[in-house]
């Protein structure tokens, strides 16, 4: 089983991923991320008790007014059926502009509170198990050091 260590200067995420459920939406993060994709660039939102949202492209220039909108140059279709499309603290969801527009933007919640709205219509791909203490740190602008994949 592979998982994903996104690591930040408030500490490591792991992730333990949700293959069973979005094989596809797995297959996309893990592939971008062994090509060093997100490696540099930022959380470039965060709603307290909501998300932190990072994979933007854009973010290497936090300045660049259209940070948020960029993408890998294609997208991925929502993978909503599976049994983990529930948005609790530590979720690992695709981010998107309508139903099968994603790509390369995530987000991590911050807890349940506010994200029910967020099941079934933004694909959950994976959940962090240790260093969930860590999203609660992240701040906007903060940097999205490396993602490594690793065999578990």
């Amino acid at each position: 089983m592979k998982i994903a260590e996104i690591h930040t200067p408030k500490g490591v995420m792991k992730v333990k991923f949700y293959e069973k459920d979005a094989p596809k939406t797995v297959a996309n993060f893990i592939k971008l991320a062994e090509e060093g994709f997100y490696n540099g660039l930022a959380f470039h939102r965060v709603i307290p008790n909501f998300v932190i949202q990072g994979g933007c492209p854009l973010s290497k220039d936090m300045n660049d007014r259209r940070v948020g909108t960029g993408g890998p140059g294609y997208s991925i279709d929502c993978e909503l059926d599976g049994e983990n499309q529930y948005h609790d603290k530590g979720v690992l969801s695709m981010a998107h502009a309508g139903r099968n527009t994603g790509g390369s933007q995530f987000f991590v919640c911050h807890s349940r509170e506010n994200t029910s709205h967020l099941d079934r219509n933004h694909t959950c791909f994976g959940k962090v198990y240790e260093g969930i203490e860590v999203i609660d740190e992240i701040r906007q602008g903060d940097a999205i050091d490396k993602i490594i994949i690793v065999n578990e």
